[in-house]
Formats: C-alpha cells, sequence, structure tokens
C-alpha cells in the first residue's frame, strides 16, 4: 500500500508539489490584502456585465440637477420642500424620503416644513452618523427625531472609495442603533403588503424566508473591512435609468402623471454635480463608458429596491462563501490547471504540447469567468481573482517544475553527450529533425582488454561499478578536450571530433586526449586497486574520415549518431592494440597540426577494407598539450622448464574450434615467447591476431581450466616462434606468472628483446 502511494505522488508530483504551494502563495496574497482591488474590480465588471434589469416602478426619485438649482437658486428654502411634501402627499406615496439634511431652517418657510414634518408620518428624514464612516456627521432634523421618523443615510466606503454596501443599522455616537434611511423607508412600504419580519436567534433579520446575512470583514474579495452595524452587500439594479425620476420642478408645478407616485416611495435628493452628492460605485469605470458616478439618492433607490425585491419577488441577495469553502474552490481551480499542465508533459513535441496546454488553460480561464457570471447572476460572489491566480499560477509552476525536470534531463543527458550536443539538440531549431550531413570528423574509440572474461568472473553489481568508475576518469578527459561522447557501449566508448561541431585542431584534440586517457588509467587502477578489483588496461584507435552525422532513428525514439564506413574501420584499428597502445590511421596522422612521436608503424588489412592501411603507435604529442606516454622495455627470462599451452584464434568474439599445441619458452611481466609443438602442421599466427590460450599444467588443474587472451606481436623471435601479451589473465593464473616471473627475475637469464 505504501508503496503504491509513492507511486502514485511521484506520478503526480509536479500537481502534488505546485497546487499546495501555489494555493499557499495566493491565500497568502489575499490575507495581505493585495488582491482586494482587483478582486473588486472584477467583482465590478461583472455586475455591470448583468443583463439590464426593468425599471422599477415603486420607486420614483425626485431630483434636484443643475435646470432647477437655476430657477430655485441656492440654497434651495425650507419653504420650497414644504411646497415639494405636500404636493407629493396629493397622490398618496406610500412613502416619503427626503434625502436633504435639514438639521436647522434654511431660507423662508421654516415654520410651514415644520408643519408638513409634524404632519406626515410616511416621511423620513436623514441624519449622517458619519464619523464611523471617515466623514463628518450631521445630526437630523429635530422635528423629525422628536417624531423618530429619521434614517441613517451612511455608506461604507470601500478602499478604493466606491459603494458596495448598505446598511440596516447602525449605532450613533450615543450607542443608540439607528436604521438606515433605505431600510425604514422599504420597511414603510412593506408593512401593509403582508410580509412577515422576523429576528434570528443570531440577531438577523428574515423577510419571509429570506434572512438577511450580516456582511462580515472577510466576504467576498474583502480583507478586513469595516464591518461595524448591520451591513449588507448591494444587489444592485443599475444605474439612475433603472428608477423613475421627477424633477423638483415638475412637483412644485404639479405636472405629475396621476398613478405614477401613487403607493410607490417617493426619493427626493440631488443629482448635480454642484451639490456634491455623487459617490463612486461598481459602476463607475466602465470600459465603454467615461468614469461616472452615482447621485447618493440613486444607491439609496438601489438599496430600497433590493429589500423590496427579496420581500416580493424573490430576487437574491448578494451572497459569499465561507473562508473555507473559498479556499476549496481556490485549490480546487489550481489543481485543475495544474493537472492539464502535467498531462502533457510527455508531449515530445514542444509546439504541440504547448498548442493543447494553452487551450486548455485558456478554457480553464473560460469556465473560471462563465461560473463567477452565473454564480453573481444567481446571488453569489465567489472568489475570481484568486482562483484565475491559482489556475495561472499553477500552470506556470507546473511548467516550470517540468523545465527544471528537463534541466535536470539536460545535466544528465550531458553526462553522456557534450553540452553542444545538448544545446544543438535542444535550441537549435533544426537540432531535433531526423536526418544528418556529411562531414569529415576525427573518430576515437576505445575499450578494455580483456573486459568480457573480467566480467564473466564478477557478480553484475561489481561489473557496473568497475564500468562507473573507469567511465567517470575516461568522460572527464574527453569533455576535457571538447570530445563528444556518442555512445557508451559497456566498456567501450566513441567519441567524435569534429561534430556537431568542427574545429580546426580537432585530429590534434583527438591525440591528445587518447594519450590523457591512457595517463588516466593509472589513477583508475590505484582506485581499483585499493578496492580490491583488477587492473585494466585500455587501448585506442583514432581514425579521421567522411562520415554522416545527425539525428538517427524515429519520431519516437532519435539519437545523434555517425554512420559511415569510417567507423567501422575505427573499430578494426581500435582492434590491434594491445593495453596501453594507442593507434592512429595515416589519414588522422595527415591532419595533425602538432608534431606527435610515433613509436613504431605497420601496415595492416583491416576486415572489409579492400586496401592495406597504415597505422602508427602515438606515444606523445608537442606543443601546447605535451603529454607523453612512459614505455619500459619489456624484460624476457629464459624458461627451464616450457610450460604447455593449447591456443586457439579469435576472429571478433568467435572462437576458433582447432586447438594448436604450443610452449611458453620465455616469460616477461606482461608478455610471452610462444613455440610451436608441431610447424608443420601448423603456421604461425599474424601478428595482431587474438588468441584465447590455456596453460597445460599437471599439477595446477585449476590454472589450466582457466581461459587467457592474449595478442600477437609483431616482434622478431626464433623460427617456428612468435611473441604474444597477455590482454586478460584470470587471477589465478595472473597470480601462478607473476610469481613465476618473480623467480626467474635472474640478471644471468634475462634478455633484452
Amino acid at each position: 500500500m505504501l508503496n503504491r502511494l509513492k507511486r502514485q505522488f511521484w506520478q503526480w508530483r509536479g500537481v502534488l508539489i505546485a497546487v499546495p504551494s501555489v494555493t499557499a502563495i495566493v491565500l497568502l496574497l489575499r490575507f495581505v490584502g493585495l488582491l482586494e482591488l482587483l478582486e473588486m474590480a472584477a467583482y465590478d465588471q461583472i455586475l455591470r456585465l448583468r443583463p439590464q434589469e426593468p425599471i422599477d416602478s415603486r420607486i420614483v426619485i425626485v431630483k434636484i440637477d443643475e435646470s432647477d438649482i437655476k430657477n430655485l437658486d441656492l440654497p434651495i428654502s425650507d419653504g420650497v420642500y414644504a411646497r415639494v411634501i405636500e404636493n407629493l402627499k396629493k397622490y398618496q406615496p406610500s412613502a416619503i424620503g427626503l434625502d436633504i439634511y435639514r438639521d436647522k431652517p434654511t431660507g423662508q418657510g421654516h415654520a410651514a416644513l415644520v408643519k408638513v414634518f409634524e404632519s406626515t408620518p410616511n416621511l423620513i428624514g436623514v441624519q449622517k452618523v458619519g464619523e464611523s464612516y471617515d466623514s463628518s456627521s450631521v445630526p437630523p432634523s429635530p422635528v423629525l427625531k422628536k417624531l423618530d421618523q429619521v434614517g441613517a443615510n451612511d455608506f461604507p466606503i470601500d478602499r478604493d472609495g466606491k459603494i458596495r454596501r448598505t446598511l440596516i443599522s447602525v449605532k450613533d455616537h450615543e450607542g443608540n442603533g439607528l436604521f438606515s434611511f433605505s431600510w425604514r423607508l422599504a420597511y414603510l412600504y412593506l408593512k401593509d403588503k403582508n410580509v412577515k419580519f422576523d429576528l434570528t436567534k443570531d440577531g438577523l433579520i428574515q423577510i419571509n424566508s429570506t434572512i438577511l446575512p450580516r456582511f462580515q470583514a472577510n466576504d467576498g474579495g474583502y480583507v478586513r473591512a469595516d464591518d461595524g452595524g448591520y451591513q449588507l452587500l448591494i444587489n444592485y439594479r443599475g444605474r439612475m435609468q433603472s428608477f423613475l425620476t421627477l424633477s423638483i420642478t415638475d412637483v412644485l408645478e404639479n405636472r405629475i402623471p396621476p398613478d405614477l407616485i401613487r403607493g410607490h416611495i417617493v426619493l427626493i435628493g440631488s443629482t448635480a454635480e454642484s451639490l456634491k452628492d455623487l459617490l463612486y460605485t461598481p459602476y463607475t469605470g466602465s470600459l465603454r463608458r467615461a468614469a461616472e458616478r452615482m447621485p447618493g439618492v440613486a444607491i439609496h433607490a438601489n438599496s430600497i429596491s433590493q429589500i423590496l425585491s427579496v420581500a416580493l419577488n424573490n430576487r437574491p441577495l448578494i451572497e459569499t462563501w465561507d473562508e473555507p469553502l473559498e479556499w476549496l474552490w481556490i485549490f480546487g481551480w489550481a489543481m485543475l490547471a495544474a493537472s492539464i499542465t502535467w498531462q502533457q508533459r510527455y508531449n515530445r513535441n514542444a509546439k504541440r504540447r504547448v498548442s493543447w496546454t494553452l487551450p486548455g488553460i485558456s478554457l480553464s480561464v473560460i469556465a473560471l469567468v462563465i461560473v463567477s457570471y452565473l454564480a453573481l447572476l444567481g446571488g453569489w460572489w465567489i472568489p475570481i481573482v484568486p482562483a484565475l491566480l491559482a489556475v495561472t499560477g499553477s500552470a506556470i509552476a507546473v511548467t516550470a517544475y517540468v523545465a527544471r525536470s528537463a534541466g535536470e534531463i539536460r545535466k544528465a543527458f550531458g553526462r553522456f553527450v557534450t553540452d553542444e550536443i545538448v544545446a544543438n539538440l535542444l535550441e537549435n531549431p533544426e537540432g531535433l529533425k531526423l536526418g544528418g550531413e556529411r562531414r569529415k570528423i576525427t573518430i576515437l574509440t576505445s575499450d578494455i582488454r580483456g573486459f568480457t572474461a573480467i566480467s564473466e568472473r564478477l557478480p553484475p553489481e561489481e561489473v557496473i561499478r568497475i564500468i562507473n568508475l573507469y567511465l567517470g576518469y575516461m568522460a572527464d578527459v574527453i569533455t576535457q578536450y571538447q570530445g563528444t561522447i556518442d555512445e557508451f557501449m559497456g566498456d567501450g566508448i566513441l567519441v567524435l571530433f569534429g561534430a556537431p561541431t568542427a574545429r580546426e585542431d580537432d585530429a590534434d584534440r583527438a591525440i591528445a586526449c587518447a594519450i590523457a586517457m591512457q595517463l588516466a588509467m593509472h589513477p583508475v587502477n590505484e582506485k581499483m586497486t585499493s578496492l580490491g578489483l583488477p587492473r585494466l588496461e585500455m587501448g585506442i584507435g583514432i581514425n579521421t574520415g567522411e562520415v554522416v552525422v545527425g539525428n538517427i532513428g524515429s519520431e519516437k525514439r532519435t539519437k545523434y549518431g555517425i554512420v559511415g564506413d569510417q567507423v567501422n574501420l575505427t573499430y578494426r584499428i581500435e582492434s590491434y592494440t594491445v593495453g596501453g597502445q594507442i593507434f592512429a590511421s595515416e589519414s588522422t596522422i595527415k591532419e595533425l597540426t602538432t608534431h606527435v612521436e610515433i613509436d613504431e608503424k605497420r601496415e595492416v588489412q583491416p576486415k572489409g577494407v579492400h586496401e592495406p592501411i597504415m597505422i602508427y603507435e602515438v606515444v606523445g604529442i608537442s606543443g601546447k598539450y605535451d603529454l607523453h606516454l612512459t614505455k619500459s622495455d619489456e624484460v624476457f627470462y629464459q624458461l627451464s622448464k616450457p610450460i604447455s599451452i593449447q591456443y586457439a584464434t579469435l576472429d571478433g568474439k568467435q572462437v576458433d574450434r582447432t586447438l594448436i599445441p604450443g610452449r611458453l619458452i620465455t616469460l616477461s611481466d606482461r608478455c610471452a615467447e610462444v613455440q610451436l609443438d608441431q610447424p608443420a602442421l601448423y603456421s604461425i599466427p599474424a601478428p595482431l591476431t587474438n588468441l584465447k590460450l590455456n596453460l597445460v599444467l599437471s599439477d595446477e588443474q585449476s590454472v589450466s581450466n582457466e581461459d587467457v587472451y592474449a595478442k600477437v606481436l609483431e616482434k622478431p623471435t626464433q623460427p617456428h616462434c612468435f611473441m604474444v601479451r597477455f590482454t586478460n589473465c584470470p587471477p589465478i593464473v595472473e597470480t601462478f606468472l607473476r610469481n613465476l616471473y618473480s623467480s626467474l627475475a635472474n640478471p644471468e637469464k634475462a634478455t633484452t628483446q
């Protein structure tokens, strides 16, 4: 079960890492308030995009605009308002709201206004509590206050200066509860409409079956807002045009349609710019309109309309989710975006990956906007900006994680090929296309002598340990000389000089690299000895010629590599080497611009090549590289008692079934001289031939049963004899020969070959 969970986690690690991280970051940004204004702007935009609602004919606004001010002069006297109210009363409105401060007499007619106040029980005046909402307080009309016909006309103002909330009730400076202007007028209208009002056990107002939710400091997009009093989010019906209007001049001159006011709520208020009762609302700043402010009387009309519609039309209020549900909402969108992006991580085609991911994320964003829009139509304000950030943030986070993983892959890839190939494949627009180009390059191959026999004698874990140790040293050297590791083939390495980037000194660097690789075998073998592992010897072949280099394979599996006869020829050249040797073809020697030290040259006829070629044993290079191999002469000792052997020739990995008898007659540290037992029947093997031989010792059966590998050397010997170089000896045979050589180490019997 645990392993299964681990596998599932690994398969979805990018999502499981990105989603909680992005969600936490978004919630943190939200908590500190950095998203508040963005969320409000998004909320406003959705409000403006809602379908236009019909005019609410239950509310009539008597406006005081600039033209009325010109006719009436400022300040408008108490007598004018007395006449306006008297004229309105004739049409029997349900309620009259005077959104004009009358805390002290103004102009003529104050007595008439007082009389009207006292004779109009359905008239509500205004008082500004003010100081709780960052503005000065204004006391109510003393007459209306005494009659308890006053409501607070304050609106909580958001950080961006807009009005999105209204009040049901608030406490005045003396700590007394005061209903709002809008609520009192709505209540007057509804009290005769068979509407049921109740208080819940939590102190919330319930109209019929609808509970008016009290605004909390972190509702919707708000962050630690002032939630004093009984506040309610305003579900705006619309702008001023959503209500019937009359000018105050029309009312004074009795130009009022008979049924316009009867049974309705009448609001008297200013709409003139000069009277400075214009406020910012969600309808301010539309992309299609110039910035406009809404008269305070129109905001009151929206607040009243909201309450009437809840009670009589089941129109929804603006409600919000509890915070844990909002967190889950944000987390869900982050999960969706991350999953869409993560699913495309295995798409090999980058353009196709983008072409699938971007539409998926775009559709997620569109779906989020549509869901938020439909939710607001239903009366729910759910976070849109945090969810959008979660979508984009998760997509970016997963993309970054995949890119980082690709970087790790690139780094790992760089362990096998050079950074140049990685850059060519990953950054060059043409780098990943199948196909190649013909070019002249220098090829280096290396191989551990007798590694097959070593791997047969050791556990697989030890074999891998040896290979990794060896290849680690070699890769560092190859990288130092700007070689391109095209392939690791077990213990073999194929290195390119001149691809993907050609340089004038490709051949020189290949020779220098080969010498440095042979010199690096000293620390390799020191490490091998310290680990109790067998010593290694390596042969290197170098060749220069035309090949085809490029991306080889199919659309699903591709590798950067080379194709051509020159590759096979390089392998053939390398096969002639013994441990510690470097053979270079004549074509490579001709390409050199730096002097090299040649120990010997020989003509060989590689298999598959029509004409013989010259190969050169390189032991040093001068100039800026200045690298040289130390070569010591082999000291041979005559065996007092020859050792019988049987040997067979090797052709690649194939062993000839013919066993040829012979004898070891001289011995050095790494070589031996072999004498044929039956020269009339068998001929001496050609130089550079690979042999598999067994020592024939009657008293050492364990030694005799072990296979020894050797290569025929091109050295002068006695008739019917030839020299061999041991390329791989089993530990027991190596110990036997070393002890034998030590016992023979007598200067009187030594001969220098």
